[in-house]
């Protein structure tokens, strides 16, 4: 992979990863500036979940039908860039919600695919280890500048610029997606059954269950961590801070991650990925003073940056070839579609239910599943496969 090309995929990381740092925290501000209920507007944030349900899969069955994940890649954020430029248009609720499943199932290819021709690239140059962390760290510096820049831009103008925002973001990101490039790939004849063949496999199987219960246990974390903060009264800017410290910790392991990664194998990173969530939900749960806040915070490089490296450079074991978009999809429709909407929906209701502190206690029996879940997988008897 040449400068360049890493140049483009960095950006690629960092613009896709800056609109997920304005939606996430603003839209639902945006939402409440045009008079929609609580409810309306829980309906519509639900979008960015349910979308990845189905989305990503059949995306990433088209880029292995058409050989042509960076083709797919332009498209998708070119039509995204435009569905979103429609915002300037609605007015009614029932506009805002197609708007948002439209243009959410469009945006669901981006990452899967684009994880996938960035693996694909760094492993036909041996460079999986070395450069994915590197690539993969300009998201949450993306993540980090958008929610930054965005929260004192809406501070001083108001959030009506949220539209004008989102339009720029996407509007690079299609032009971005005009460097990408990955390796020239051989056109493989889809095999009727080939995706069964492979799900058949009972590590396949498992793994994907530990990636379910690990999104299903930072589900809470995303929904309810700021309220959970701000019942135990931290401010505003305090809560900003605990959420920077966890992307900052993530960033920092994605550009050690080879040193990680090039001498432990993928499920040895995994427990230890899914043992640090046991120990940082407890800790949330049961200790929220600021001192264990911030170690749990930092925890986050462990649960999330390197559970999803491990998890990706796994991927690459069973899904290669013609299935190898549709690996990177399913991984994502199983964890963040199926296990990020059902997650949100179980801490929801025992928010409501029991304790604040209970969300985080599901988190933790969530995460230990998981890693009894990523215990089954066989003792690998054979070397790591090459597309």
């Amino acid at each position: 992979m040449t400068p360049s090309v890493r140049w483009a995929f960095g950006s690629f990381f960092f613009l896709y990863f800056a609109y997920v740092g304005l939606v996430s925290p603003y839209a639902s501000l945006f939402f409440l500036g045009r008079d929609f209920s609580v409810m309306e507007i829980a309906v519509l944030m639900s979008m960015l979940q349910i979308t990845r349900i189905i989305g990503p899969f059949s995306w990433g069955w088209l880029s292995d039908y058409l050989s042509n994940r960076i083709g797919i890649i332009r498209f998708c954020a070119c039509l995204a860039a435009l569905v979103f430029l429609a915002i300037f248009f609605l007015h009614t609720y029932l506009a805002f919600f197609l708007w948002m499943f439209i243009l959410h199932t469009i945006l669901s290819s981006l990452m899967p695919l684009g994880e996938s021709a960035t693996v694909h690239a760094l492993f036909r140059d041996n460079s999986f280890d070395k450069r994915y962390g590197r690539l993969r760290l300009w998201g949450s510096i993306g993540f980090i500048a958008m929610v930054l820049f965005a929260g004192d831009l809406f501070q001083r103008m108001g959030i009506e610029y949220y539209p004008l925002v989102g339009a720029i973001v996407l509007i690079f990101l299609a032009l971005v997606t005009f460097r990408l490039h990955e390796p020239k790939r051989e056109r493989h004849k889809m095999v009727k059954g080939e995706l069964l063949v492979v799900l058949l496999n009972p590590d396949v199987r498992w793994f994907l269950v530990s990636g379910f219960f690990m999104v299903f246990a930072h589900a809470a974390l995303y929904v309810f961590y700021s309220l959970y903060l701000a019942n135990l009264g931290y401010d505003k800017f305090q809560i900003g801070l605990f959420w920077a410290l966890g992307v900052f910790a993530e960033v920092i392991f994605f550009f050690y991650q080879s040193k990680v990664l090039s001498r432990l194998d993928s499920e040895v990173v995994l427990q230890g990925a899914f043992g640090i969530g046991v120990i940082r939900f407890v800790l949330i749960a049961f200790f929220p003073v600021s001192w264990v806040l911030i170690l749990a915070q930092v925890m986050h490089a462990g649960t999330f940056a390197a559970h999803h490296s491990a998890a990706t450079k796994l991927l690459q074991r069973w899904f290669t070839g013609p299935l190898q978009a549709r690996g990177q999809a399913l991984m994502a429709t199983v964890s963040y579609g199926l296990g990020g909407t059902l997650g949100g929906l179980c801490a929801g209701w025992i928010w409501d239910q029991f304790q604040p502190r209970d969300v985080f206690v599901m988190s933790a029996l969530a995460c230990a599943l998981a890693g009894m879940a990523i215990q089954k997988l066989r003792p690998r008897r054979y070397p790591l496969r090459k597309e």
